[in-house]
Formats: C-alpha cells, structure tokens, sequence
C-alpha cells in the first residue's frame, strides 16, 4: 500500500496509536488510548457532553399505531422524557417496524425532516429489507438556527448564559439524543437494540459517527457524505475550513475552541477526524461519499477510513479492504470492518447510498 501510506505522510497526522506520554499503544492500552481520543475530540471540537440521564420515560401515541405501507409496517410516534438540570426535556421520535421479521436490526436515523415519506428516507424499501426504522428531526432537540442562540431545545437546557470552549455545540446535543432513542430501543422488545446502526447525512452524518464514537452500545455507524468535523480530514484538505462554518453560523454545532482553528487547520494541531473513525474502532463503519462534493472533500474521507485501519489491524480486525489507490465513482469497498463507496452525483442523500448502507449492514451482522 505504497501509494495511500504516501498521501497520508503527506498530511502528517496525530498519531493514533502513541499515549499522551509517549508510549506506544497495544491491545491491552487500547481503551485507555480511546478515552484519549474521546478527551481530544471533546476539547478541541465537539465539546463534553453531560452524563447520561438516570432514566428516561417513554409515551407511545395510540393513534399513531397502524398497519402501515400496505400493511407491511407498525408504524409508531413516541415523546421520550428526561430530566436535565433545567427540568424535563420531551422529543418526539419514529419507529417503523417490519411485520414480518422478528426482533429487526435498527437503522437509526438523525433526519432533516420528519415527513414520511420524505426524499432522504425510504421507509419502504428500509423495512422491506428486514430492518427496523428509528428516526427523529434534529431541529425537534436543539433548532439549527446558525445564530449562536443555545437558549432553545435541549442546548437551552444546559447553557447558563455563556459557554465554556470546551461546552458541547449543537452537534453533542443531537447526539445525546439518539443515545436516549436507543436507551428506548434497549427496553423494546420488538426490536434488536444490540443491532442498532446510527446513520446521518452531511452535518447529520457527523452526529451520527460522535453517536457512535461516545456510545459503544450502537453496532456501527453511518456517515453520508458527511466531510470536514466528520469523516474528513481536515489537514491539507480540500474541502470546508472552519472559516466557511463561521461564515455560514453553524460554528455552533461545535464548541468554542473550534472557532480557534482558523486558518490553522494544516499546522500540528492535536486532532483530526481520523481520530473520530478511530474511536468508534473495533466496531463497524460505513462512510459514504459522491464524487462532485467539493465541500465534503471525498478524498479526505477516503483517507480518514485508511488512517483509522491501524487500529482495527492493532485489535486483531481488518479495516478498509482496498486497492493502493483513489476510489473512482462506482466504487464500492466492504471487505472490512469499515465500508466505504464513492458514487456519482453531489450532495444528497440517495437511494443508491440507503443500498450499499444496507448490504454492508448485512455484511457485518
């Protein structure tokens, strides 16, 4: 693998398996060197996130309940519970369960919307495919409003008037709550929660693998098409810069100190997203990219999946299964603990990812 070990010399990345103190890192290290990464990503990017509820409460709403999609599907709407240090915080979420598998695995999917159907969710073709579907409407948790206002959803829950740099940004709070949905998922009986992939697109794809990475309860994640503060790396790379998400206003999905890394993003900074892919290691990653996504920077999300392999190879797995070369369009990698494809086309989420995303789910179950 002559070739990629090349390119990613060239972006002289933070080591992955090298302690804080220096000592390399072996099999029996490996958690503590994960924790590392998780306080690294936390500090530097995503902010802390709170611990987790003692509990959560759940209502199904009756009406909601019915044969749905030709009768194929129990389709539900549930209101999860929880308190938090400014009192109890409710959000709704959907379950799509097909009828004719018993205990289904879960795609469970951090949407845009929550319309069904809606142009990113086939819930058919998911549920005709054996697989459950959770699925929740972000702004139903924390609004995407690009402003830096933190006082509305789950984020006004927890800001006290001004944020520390490491605080947690909008992105932490959308992944808190997909970590309550699979609490939920973990007390329901028609489903296989141990089973349970967390997918997103674009800014969603990057909740989904944070989901993922703080949450070792989810089977794998899933990031479409999700770039720079997901499965891209930022040093050298072509796509977004953190000036674009200042420009732009969604700095706010992450924390403070993120907004440090202007202009700085190819220097010896202490994270990348390689890191990112590399906690979630020795489960299983799928990223998927499309080869006109200039902002998404589908080589560097190629380059992250090779980065984080060395993980999987230190714990006794394969990773990214590839030839020493760039991926062209059409191509579909699965060989490994981390899938990958690149298609043709832009930014969206298409049917032709939900099908890769499903096979490589099958792949690894």
């Amino acid at each position: 693998m002559l070739f990629l070990k090349d390119e990613l010399q060239k972006r002289d990345l933070p080591p992955l398996l090298t302690m804080r103190n220096g000592s390399p890192v072996i099999p029996g290290t490996w958690r503590k060197r994960r924790k590392e990464l998780l306080d690294i990503l936390s500090e530097n990017i995503y902010g802390f996130t709170p611990p987790a509820p003692p509990e959560v409460r759940s209502e199904i709403d009756k009406g909601t309940r019915h044969d749905d999609f030709a009768g194929k599907v129990n389709s539900q709407k549930i209101t999860l519970a929880f308190d938090t240090p400014k009192g109890e915080f409710k959000f709704p979420f959907y379950l799509f369960i097909p009828k004719a598998v018993k205990n289904p695995p879960v795609f469970l999917h951090i949407a845009f919307r929550s319309d069904i159907p809606d142009k990113y969710t086939p819930v058919e073709e998911i549920t005709d495919n054996g697989f459950a579907l959770a699925l929740f409407n972000y702004n139903d948790v924390t609004p995407d409003s690009h402003d830096g206002d933190f006082t509305q959803g789950l984020m006004g829950m927890y800001y006290n008037g001004e944020r520390k740099p490491n605080e947690w940004g909008k992105i932490g709070t959308w992944a808190y709550a997909a970590s309550r949905i699979l609490d939920y998922l973990y007390a329901c009986d028609e489903v296989n929660a141990d089973r349970t992939a967390v997918i997103g697109h674009s800014r969603l794809g990057k909740t989904a693998l944070w989901t993922a990475a703080q949450d070792e309860r989810f089977f794998m994640a899933v990031s479409n098409n999700s770039g720079f503060g997901g499965a891209a790396i930022a040093k050298r790379g072509s796509g977004e810069r953190v000036v674009d998400f200042k420009r732009a206003g969604s700095w706010d999905w992450f924390c403070e100190t993120f907004k440090t890394y202007d202009g700085i993003e190819d220097e010896n900074t202490v994270y990348d997203q390689h890191m990112l892919l590399a906690a979630i290691a020795p489960r299983a990653i799928c990223v998927g990219s499309a080869e006109i996504d200039r902002g998404a920077d589908p080589q560097s999300e190629f380059l992250s999946c090779a980065a984080a392999t060395e993980v999987y190879d230190l714990l006794g797995h394969y990773g990214l299964v590839t030839p020493d070369e760039y991926p062209v369009p059409h191509t579909v990698l699965h060989g490994g603990k981390i899938g990958y494809h690149i298609r043709a086309g832009y930014h969206f989420f298409s049917r032709t990812d939900w099908l890769e995303y499903m096979k490589f789910f099958n792949a690894q179950m």
